[in-house]
């Protein structure tokens, strides 16, 4: 079981929406967390079971980054809007920086973000089970 959090700018909701329900199957063997407003939309959707934090600007993007920091959370997908300006565009980045710091796979588009769930459904992130096997302190 994976740890993967899942985030959209507003304009992006429905399309994640769209995106997890399609994908619910591979999703559900899963441990799920979610920004505010994303998680409730995806759970008022389908029968998923997701961890949600607080709204990205009030600080669940940071929230998520932390569990990246701790190498905790093994894939992202975080349907940006890169045309709309964010007020909390430092913890964006902060949690893209993230990412690439602990080699965790973060989708920012929906072409991406199916590349990688088929290859999750395709059982390809085998690698992320043993990081949690070596590494102490994850499960």
């Amino acid at each position: 079981m994976l740890s993967i959090a899942l985030i959209a700018h507003d304009r992006k909701k429905d399309e994640m929406v769209n995106f997890v329900t399609a994908y619910e199957h591979v999703f559900e063997g899963h441990k799920l967390y979610a920004t505010g407003t994303t998680g409730t939309r995806i759970m008022a959707n389908t029968k998923l079971n997701i961890h949600r934090f607080m709204s990205g600007p009030l600080g669940g993007d940071q929230q998520i980054g932390a569990l990246v920091a701790e190498n905790e959370m093994d894939l992202i997908i975080f349907l940006r809007d890169p045309l709309m300006a964010q007020p909390h565009e430092p913890d964006i980045i902060a949690l893209l920086r993230l990412c690439d710091v602990q080699g965790i796979p973060c989708a920012t588009n929906i072409a991406t973000a199916e590349l990688l769930v088929r290859a999750l459904d395709r059982g390809d992130f085998a690698w992320r089970e043993l990081v949690h096997k070596y590494k102490p302190g994850i499960e």
